[in-house]
Formats: C-alpha cells, structure tokens, sequence
C-alpha cells in the first residue's frame, strides 16, 4: 500500500456507528451505561457470590432460550475463549480420533492442535480452498467431528448438518452463534467466544452441550487421561450447573454478554438476529455484485455467510488503501484478514451492526474508489 489518500468523507457517507469489525465487534453503547449503573454491587466483587452467579444463570438461562435448546441440553462456561477451548477438546472430548473441516485459517487451527495432542491419534483432515466448503464425511474410527459454522476470515457460512456416523459433533461457532440458523439436533457441543455476535470483550468461551456431549465430558474425565485443571471440561460442567466458572472470570464480560442477551431476546430472539442479518447480508453483497471493481469472495451465494462479508477488488484498486482512508473517516475495522492474501475488505454483518449503517458504508467506499 503506498502512501495514503488525504480523502474527507461527506457527512452523509459516515455511518451514524462507524464499528464493523469481526471481532472485537461493535458494543451496544446501552450495554456500557448499564454496566456503568451497577457501580459498585457488581464490579470488583465475587465471582462465587450470588451477584456475579446471578449473571451467570442469566447467561445459561438465557441461551437455552434462544437457541430453543431441547430437554437435557446444558450451556457450559469457562475462562480462556475458543482458543483455549480447542486445547479444552483435546483433553476432555476426543476419544481417541476425530476429523476436521479446514476451509480458512480458523477452521484448521482446531487440527493442528490436535495433532500435536500425544495421547490422540493423527486427526483425518477434509481440506477445501478458501472461499469454498467439503462437508464432513463418515468414518468407523472417528469419535468426534470437528465442524466450523462460520469461517471468520473467508466468510464462508457452512451447514451444520450431523454425519451419519456414531461420533460426537462438536461446532465452532464463534462468529455464527446467535446470527445463523441452527437445529441443536445436529449438535452436541456448539461452542462459541462473545466477542462477535454478542458484543463482549473475549477471554470467555460458551458451549451448548447435549446429554451425549456431557456424556462424553463425564467418561473422558473418569478415566486415566492427565487432564490440566483450567482445561478441564469436567470442572467447566461441574462449576457451570452452580452457574459459575472454574476460574475468575473477567466480570465486565459477563455483563455484557447478559445484556446483549436480554436486549436479543426482547427483540424477538434468533429470528430477529437471522432476519436483520439477513437484511444486510443482502445490502452488501448487493452492493457488490453490482460494482464494476467489487465482488464477493464467495463466489456461491449458499455458502456467502450473513455475518461476515468478504468482497474482493480488482486489481487496479487497493483495499489497504480503502480500509485505510476509511479509518482516517472514524470507520475502523474493515481490513481483510491478512494470512488469507487476499485483496478484499471484511465487513462484520452482526445483529448489533444497522443494517442502514452497512448501506452508508457501501456508498462511502464507492466514494473513495472513485477518488483513489
């Protein structure tokens, strides 16, 4: 990228909220005055007291609703995100073998992390180019199936659709859960960080665990397998159905996510979330496939995700250079994610983004290529 374009934005083409990250992603600023409110009964007290235990129950009360989780599903906390989670999986999940969808460079990490597990057999990996999609496949000697539901950084929105096979079905959903269609029936972990949908900082991760997921959690633990305390998915279920977690947690985070629970349930839940996706999922890849110098990286419109865009340039026009000028106008955050090499920019589409702020958006980025 060469030097950057002094360009000034109409006020017209600034977004009322210029976050369109995905992840950290925008923050609903009601959710700070609240938590500014609480002053001091919330913030810096236990984490074992009935105050933060109170949010916690919140949190898995209010997930079971609005993922409509059948009898007998359980919602687990723990401390350490996603990331955290998948070395969480190795432990406590896999049996002996499992198998991975890589399609971007998110959906491999959880392979790779396997595969340096020495107690687990090499994982079988199903590899597809970036910006498209394999499905699972079944297999006697796999135990767990190891899914993506939304590849953050290719914006590829796959289906979760449970392989005929017997082994357990564990989901990242990390930039999916609570802005895409899911039936909990084809599930038995969909785990999850809330720093994308559900407007909160990372560092906390959530799972959805069926009666066969906790069962599996249950027989791993009882077992001779040295499993670390903090990784323990044993004590994450144990501690979550006292509605608290191993370790202390980063309060601040579990107030946010209870309060962008609270405001999507009141809303009218995952329909509103799906429908108001939907609708700017629509206005970005509108915008797209009509530009003459813009178009959607995924190139199958059933696998374009509605929570992550990705949309490539032509060559003659630097998206660096785009999401650069942009920031210099207070609109942060559209980057394409770098390892991909791609030359695109990446727009956050979550429920908390305005529809009515993406379409500004499209118009803004138009304004500058015309100048650049």
């Amino acid at each position: 990228m060469s030097s950057i374009p002094s360009i000034d934005l109409p006020a017209d083409l600034i977004p009322a909220d210029g976050r369109f990250g995905s992840g950290p992603s925008k923050v609903r600023t009601e959710t700070l005055l609240e938590l500014g409110v609480t002053g001091s009964s919330f913030m810096g007290t236990s984490h074992r007291q009935p105050g933060v235990k109170s949010v916690v129950g919140a949190i898995r009360s209010g997930m079971k609703d609005l993922f409509s989780l059948p009898e007998g599903y359980e919602v687990v906390l723990g401390v350490g995100g996603a990331t955290s989670f998948w070395a969480s999986a190795a432990f406590g999940l896999i049996e002996k073998k499992s198998q991975h969808l890589d399609f971007g460079v998110f959906s491999g990490k959880f392979a790779k992390v396997v595969n340096g597990a020495p107690h687990l057999d090499e994982p079988e990996v199903i590899k597809a180019d970036a910006g498209s999609y394999a499905p699972p496949v079944p297999n006697s000697e796999v135990d767990l199936y190891g899914l993506t539901h939304n590849e953050t950084t290719t914006g590829v929105m796959a289906p979760i659709v449970r392989p005929d096979a017997a082994g357990i079905v564990a989901v990242d959903a990390t930039s999916a859960a609570g802005g895409m269609a899911v039936d909990p029936e084809q599930f038995d972990v969909y785990y999850f960080s809330p720093q994308k949908v559900f407007g909160a900082d990372g560092g906390l991760w959530v799972a959805l665990v069926s009666p066969a997921g906790a069962e599996r959690i249950e027989k791993i633990a009882s077992t001779e397998r040295w499993i670390p305390g903090f990784l323990s998915l044993k004590l994450a279920l144990d501690n979550s159905r006292k509605d608290q977690t191993t370790n202390t947690p980063a309060l601040a985070t579990l107030f946010l996510v209870r309060s962008q629970l609270d405001a999507m349930l009141e809303l009218g839940g995952l329909d509103w979330a799906l429908d108001r996706c939907a609708r700017s999922a629509e206005i970005v890849y509108g915008w797209a496939e009509a530009s003459e110098v813009a178009y959607p990286f995924v190139s199958d419109p059933e696998l374009r995700s509605t929570n992550v865009a990705t949309i490539n340039f032509a060559d003659e026009v630097d998206a660096g250079t785009i999401a650069a000028v942009l920031r210099d106008n207070g609109i942060v955050d559209t980057g394409g994610y770098r390892a991909l090499g791609q030359n695109q920019l990446r727009l956050a589409m979550f429920p908390n983004v305005e529809p009515a702020d993406l379409a500004t958006l499209t118009k803004a980025i138009d304004y500058i290529v015309e100048r650049i």
